[in-house]
């Protein structure tokens, strides 16, 4: 085992890291923004490993090495040279799984940035948004993730690259998270193998004008650019109730509504000032008539990415539950 006096630099590390949402509408695989929803990553060198799960998100969760955080970290560590072997992790996550969300980027992300920063940062943040993107194969989640705010990304297959910037501070989003799981790959399989040439056109002319838009701050040209051909109509039939909220929701005070990722969630765009109740009523009643419960909640934007706290024998915080040791940031409220 490498010396730990050389290459550990703390006796435990926490990450939190947010949520993301993928797509917003016509940028497909291109596009994500990191939101106000978080999990938790908990790191420590152990004589043997032990996985504790805080929370009722990852119930299910593998409790030994086959554990997706275990697998993601050892790969941080074959790549910086190091060898530990054994680890005592910890998860919690308020992101719910397969909701469109973006749970896996996040525990892929936490996952790299905790093990990266046990053993000093050996790895760059470009390096390890190579490794999210080849282990999720979507750069919008984990870039997202990653970089916090809104990002435009690409990835070949060989290499992804992200451009970030900050989202309109008036954005809201109102997040419908629908009590059904949908596993991406089956709303993959919805999605025909070829689409018409015109409905490319759409959607590239569509998601160029949502990236400037949202970059801009033009609130005003969202309920158009928002748009989508190549993906949400082929999954509104698996989200009774989805293709109503979509085409309905700026009637009700939204600036439009996306299906989150490949859903079920859905996500209504709002501005500061909105009728909140007014547009809540309007979601929970469309998808209540369609035989949907789905629990609402108000999200911001989150612009910091992976927040990461060293401890060290001695601190008080040492012994402390991973959302105890990093709350949740002051003023992450949403206020309308």
């Amino acid at each position: 085992m490498t010396d730990k006096a050389t290459r550990l630099a703390a006796d435990r590390v926490v990450v939190r890291i947010p949520a993301s949402t993928a797509n917003l509408g016509p940028g497909f695989d291109s596009l994500g923004m990191a939101l106000s929803m978080y999990a938790w990553i908990d790191l420590a060198p152990a004589q043997r490993t032990v996985v504790t799960l805080y929370g009722d998100q990852v119930d299910g969760v593998p409790r030994d090495k086959s554990n997706l955080i275990y697998e993601v970290a050892q790969s941080v560590f074959a790549r910086a040279g190091v060898e530990l072997p054994e680890l005592a992790i910890g998860i919690r996550s308020d992101i719910p799984l397969t909701r469109g969300l973006g749970s896996s980027a996040s525990a892929i992300v936490g996952a790299l940035f905790a093990a990266n920063a046990l053993i000093g940062e050996p790895l760059s943040r470009d390096e390890l948004f190579q490794m999210a993107t080849a282990l999720e194969r979507h750069p919008d989640n984990v870039g997202a993730s990653i970089y916090g705010g809104i990002v435009a990304a690409a990835w070949d297959g060989q290499r992804a690259e992200a451009v970030r910037f900050d989202p309109p501070e008036a954005l809201r989003f109102l997040a419908a998270i629908p009590d059904f799981e949908l596993a991406t790959k089956s709303a993959r399989g919805v999605l025909p193998a070829q689409v018409a040439r015109e409905d490319a056109v759409f959607n590239v002319t569509h998601s160029s004008l949502l990236t400037a838009a949202l970059a801009t701050g033009r609130l005003d040209v969202l309920r158009h650019a928002l748009r989508d051909k190549l993906h949400q109509p082929y999954r509104a039939p698996l989200i009774p109730g989805m293709e109503r909220v979509l085409r309905e929701a700026p009637e009700h005070g939204a600036l439009g509504a996306v299906l989150s990722g490949a859903g079920p969630t859905l996500l209504a765009l709002a501005e500061v000032g909105t009728d909140a109740r007014r547009l809540e009523a309007f979601v929970r009643e469309t998808l209540a008539e369609a035989g949907v419960q789905a629990e609402l909640r108000w999200l911001n934007p989150d612009l910091h990415g992976p927040t990461v706290r060293l401890l060290q024998a001695g601190d008080a915080d040492l012994g402390a539950a991973p959302d105890a040791v990093l709350p949740v940031r002051a003023g992450t409220e949403v206020r309308l």
